[in-house]
Parts: structure tokens; C-alpha cells; sequence
């Protein structure tokens, strides 16, 4: 947590008390903790840090910052670690993840460098494996069961401070 406490610090030393009992309400916007080294390069870093704003704007809190690197550590469960995947991977946040959330998630993955009908062709193909009860879409259950056929989710779904 100190070390955590540090890196927040770092970011906007003007901004971040060293003593919280005066301004615990002080929070980062999202800009800054995007351009973190530990997330610049992730095509997620968005969808990360908003997944873990307790506003929903992107700002983070040091509780919320101490949240996101705890739940993207080695150390966190399987469990803790999908739920948040989900949400990142959610993007219209309607609890599902669905043709359009795969789609986006493909192009931040390949950079865009697919076309939209090898785009369009992956994300059947994962709904057509992964949609246990055939609606067309993901739910949590369907994207947990997903997830534990991937027996690489745990080491690079984290990220090392």
C-alpha cells in the first residue's frame, strides 16, 4: 500500500495529501493514470481505469487505485480477476458481452489491422463456443466458463507495479 500510496503521489504531488484525514476525497483524473508506464501501452487502459472509478468518469481515488492494482496483481483470485474482465471487456455496460463489445475488443486487440469480415467472422465464432444458453450474447456465467478454458487468463491478466 505504501508503495501504491508513492505511485499515486508521484502523478500529482500538488493534488495528493500525505495525510488524508484533511481531503480524503481527493481523486486522480483518468488521463493521468493512463500515461502510468505500467498501463500506457495497454489498448484497455481506458476501459481499466473507468471500470475501476467509483464515479464512473474515470477518476480514481486512492481506494479505487489501491482496488484496481490489487485485483491486477499475480496474487488476486480467478474469480475477482473475471469480473473485472468482464467489465472492461463490457463496453456499453449492459452486463453482457455482446457481438459490438467483442468487435471492440478485437480492434484494440489487433490494432484494427483485421478486416470487418475477419472481425465479423471471429466474434460468431466465439459467441457460436462460448453462449451456453444461446441467447447471442455473453453473460457472466458464459464468459466465466470461457475464461477457465484459458489456462493463460491468470498470468496476463495482471499488471506488476
Amino acid at each position: 500500500v505504501y508503495r501504491l500510496h508513492g505511485r499515486y503521489y508521484e502523478m500529482a504531488p500538488n493534488v495528493v495529501p500525505m495525510d488524508y484525514t484533511k481531503d480524503p476525497d481527493v481523486k486522480l483524473p483518468m488521463q493521468l493514470i493512463i500515461n502510468m508506464p505500467e498501463l500506457k501501452e495497454n489498448p484497455f487502459k481506458e476501459r481499466i481505469v473507468s471500470s475501476f472509478s467509483e464515479d464512473g468518469e474515470g477518476s480514481l481515488s486512492f481506494n479505487d487505485f489501491v482496488d484496481m492494482f490489487s485485483v491486477l496483481s499475480e496474487m488476486a483470485p480467478r474469480e475477482l480477476k473475471a469480473i473485472y474482465a468482464f467489465k472492461i471487456y463490457d463496453f456499453n455496460t449492459d452486463n453482457f458481452i455482446c457481438k459490438a463489445d467483442l468487435e471492440q475488443t478485437l480492434n484494440k486487440l489487433t490494432r484494427e489491422e483485421l478486416t470487418a469480415e475477419e472481425i465479423t467472422l471471429v466474434c460468431e465464432k466465439v459467441i457460436e463456443e462460448a453462449d451456453m444458453d444461446g441467447d447471442g450474447k455473453l453473460g457472466f456465467a458464459d464468459f466465466e466458463n470461457m475464461i477457465s478454458k484459458a489456462p493463460d487468463f491468470l498470468s496476463t491478466f495482471h499488471i506488476r507495479i
